[in-house]
């Protein structure tokens, strides 16, 4: 028989950080892998749609001596197992936060998320409030349209991966330029886009079984919509933060600011959508104000 093509590993390295997995339970959960750097309260970092926990690269260095850092990549994403048949709806990603912070039995947590990992974050501190001491919402990805917005590549390529039929077959094609712009088009400074960032996606983007995976989260986002109506249960102190250029518009900003009446509000004038690319020092400034 031929041999098994061996699981790519990271191309990058964030200085001081090490790699952990938790193993999977029984069921259709795999095993996750999270990246730990630092010293003091636990800090658990969840990334964006079609990212992976490298997407901290730039702000774990920052606030690594305020906090022990655990930048998780979520279910089926990164270099988290892909479990084939597996749901990418908001529960099931939640499901993958709490075991983090059940298996390593966490407390006093700061949860930050950025897009995706925004939603999660409040989800998961309406599930787990013995647990979680405050949440930093990044650019909640919790409206209609989401990265299609970025604009008229990323409609037409979302588009084409959530078509019947011929949607699994176009998710498992990602040219670098197509990647590049779509990405570009949630920044504010295209630069904040490094080559060696979208050499990493485009790795973990070749895994066996990963266009299903890529297909699964996009098909998610009504249920991250309808994750908004977990947000009133959140007991902790949040923050809510909005890039001047995010993807979101006025409307839903406010939207959830009603829902979160006593939230800190802050937007970071130019950025868009991916503020931990390109203003890390704006999270790491409001993260380690409050330690």
């Amino acid at each position: 028989m031929p041999s098994q093509e061996p699981e790519p590993r990271p191309t990058m390295r964030i200085p001081g950080t090490t790699s952990h997995t938790i193993p999977a339970p029984s069921g259709r959960e795999g095993t996750l892998r999270y990246l730990k750097a630092g010293t003091g309260a636990p800090l658990v970092l969840l990334h964006t749609v079609r990212t992976q926990a490298e997407h901290f690269r730039r702000l774990i260095p920052l606030i690594a001596d305020r906090y022990t850092v655990y930048a998780l990549d979520l279910p089926g994403m990164g270099y988290s197992e892909i479990v084939p048949g597996a749901s990418y709806d908001e529960p099931a990603m939640r499901a993958g936060v709490e075991r983090l912070l059940t298996e390593l039995d966490l407390h006093d947590v700061t949860l930050a998320g950025e897009s995706m990992g925004a939603v999660l974050a409040l989800t998961t501190a309406a599930d787990l409030p013995e647990r979680v001491r405050r949440v930093v919402a990044v650019n909640a990805y919790d409206f209609r349209g989401g990265i299609a917005r970025s604009g008229l590549l990323a409609r037409v390529v979302i588009s084409g991966v959530l078509a019947p039929g011929v949607g699994p077959v176009i998710a498992g094609v990602e040219p670098r330029p197509a990647l590049t712009k779509i990405l570009q088009g949630g920044l504010g400074d295209k630069g904040a886009l490094r080559d060696d960032y979208v050499d990493e996606l485009l790795q973990v983007g070749g895994r066996p079984g990963y266009p299903a995976v890529a297909r699964g989260v996009y098909q998610a986002l009504p249920s991250l919509i309808a994750a908004r109506s977990r947000y009133p249960e959140v007991e902790a102190p949040v923050h809510l933060v909005y890039g001047e250029k995010d993807w979101s518009r006025p409307s839903d900003r406010e939207a959830n600011r009603k829902l979160l009446p006593t939230a800190d509000f802050t937007q970071v004038p130019k950025a868009g959508h991916f503020i931990a690319l390109e203003r890390p020092d704006v999270l790491a400034d409001l993260l380690n104000a409050v330690g």
